[in-house]
């Protein structure tokens, strides 16, 4: 059978069926940058390969995908960062004027180009560890030419480096100042004008929003949600992360693809998102950096089956976060995630949270060769070790 590249001498993390999928003694085949073979060594048919690498036993798992990110946008927020060291809170500099608007003036006064050079060393330290597909939010402009600019830029990314960019339109983030005290205008704004015009110049792959006091009612995210679905958008929603507004279970009657962050959710929510198959996406940077204390129910989610993923949630206000692996950690020290739950959340469940379980995410038949091999002598060591990059090759579609 011929193949242009086959791995060989390779131990695997497929991330098929239960577990992590784990071979022993493996390979992998691509062709035409697709996974031709991906199995023990002894099932592998014979193959004609245009090229073969020994591994050496090293491990091999998919290309990590960093499901949840805001790489794209103007300035910095290390200011706000001494504030809260002195006390501040995050709802108390937000409604002073700083958070997210703060970042807003600044993503506003940016180029395309410069929004587009700011974000590259960032994504670049995202695919030094492997990451082979990033989801990147919009949301910093708060205005049709600015939130269409950040689109343009994720996307021009794309083209830049050999990822897989994944774009998500977060115009409903925060109220910006020319709608202050009209949060229903401005909403009425994004669903009658702005989405339209996202959707018809095929900007977005999905249509966020921040479901929170500081951020959006119930009743405003819902229609977010209705204005998305009309255009064949899918959504995802910032839910519960510093209070319970039941956001997750809106996001779950929509069939969200995620809901993230989920500090406060309840119950009710957990259940709501296990009917819908929805994903807890878990940002432990976010609750590390701005001192949360209230952990998700991660308990809840496992028992009621709900896929948890992971992700950087690399932002300039809550979480400078550019290290996946070091996310990997968090969710296993900070949250007590196992291993096993780390891995899948930066790969298999992080596909499913971008809608892209048929594409990337495992080591399957006709999903994208998308991998990463690693120096490594077993896959806990990608969790356990801080601030140490075991990365031997990344491989995107199948170069």
């Amino acid at each position: 059978m011929r193949c242009d590249t086959l791995w060989s001498n390779a131990r695997l993390v497929t991330g098929v069926g239960e577990g992590l999928g784990l071979v022993e003694r493996g390979c992998v085949a691509a062709l035409d940058g697709k996974i031709l073979y991906a199995g023990p060594a002894l099932d592998a048919p014979p193959f004609e390969a245009t090229s073969t690498i020994d591994c050496d036993g090293r491990w091999i798992t998919p290309g990590l995908i960093d499901c949840h990110t805001h790489l794209v946008h103007g300035g910095d927020r290390s200011q706000e960062f001494e504030l809260r060291l002195a006390g501040a809170s995050y709802e108390e500099i937000a409604r002073a004027g700083g958070g997210i608007v703060s970042t807003m003036r600044a993503t506003r006064a940016a180029s395309e180009d410069a929004l587009v050079a700011s974000a590259l060393p960032r994504l670049d330290a995202l695919i030094a560890e492997g990451v082979t597909t990033v989801e990147i939010k919009s949301g910093y402009g708060l205005d049709g030419p600015s939130e269409l600019r950040m689109l343009r830029a994720a996307r021009r990314l794309g083209v830049e480096r050999r990822v897989r960019v994944a774009t998500t339109f977060l115009g409903a983030h925060a109220l910006p100042p020319e709608f202050a005290g009209d949060a229903d205008g401005y909403i009425a704004m994004l669903c009658d004008t702005l989405l339209p015009q996202v959707a018809a110049a095929g900007l977005a792959d999905a249509v966020d929003a921040f479901c929170e006091e500081i951020g959006f009612s119930l009743a405003q995210t819902e229609r977010v949600f209705q204005a998305a679905a009309a255009h064949g958008l899918p959504i995802k929603l910032h839910a519960e992360q510093l209070s319970n507004l039941q956001g997750a279970a809106l996001a779950a009657r929509y069939h969200a693809l995620s809901a993230d962050h989920l500090e406060y959710l309840d119950d009710a929510g957990v259940a709501a998102m296990a009917q819908a198959g929805t994903v807890a996406t878990l940002l432990p940077g976010a609750y590390y950096f701005v001192r949360e204390t209230k952990q998700p129910p991660i308990a809840a989610l496992r028992s009621a089956g709900v896929p948890i993923a992971l992700a950087t949630d690399c932002n300039p206000g809550t979480s400078p976060l550019t290290s996946l692996l070091l996310a990997m950690n968090m969710g296993a020290t900070v949250f007590g995630l196992t291993v096993e739950e780390c891995l899948l959340g930066v790969t298999r469940n992080a596909a499913r949270a971008l809608g892209l379980a048929d594409t990337v995410g495992t080591l399957a038949v006709g999903l994208a060769c998308d991998l990463a091999i690693w120096d490594i002598e077993r896959p806990a060591e990608l969790v356990y070790r801080m601030g140490f990059n075991p990365l031997h090759a990344r491989i995107w579609r199948g170069q």
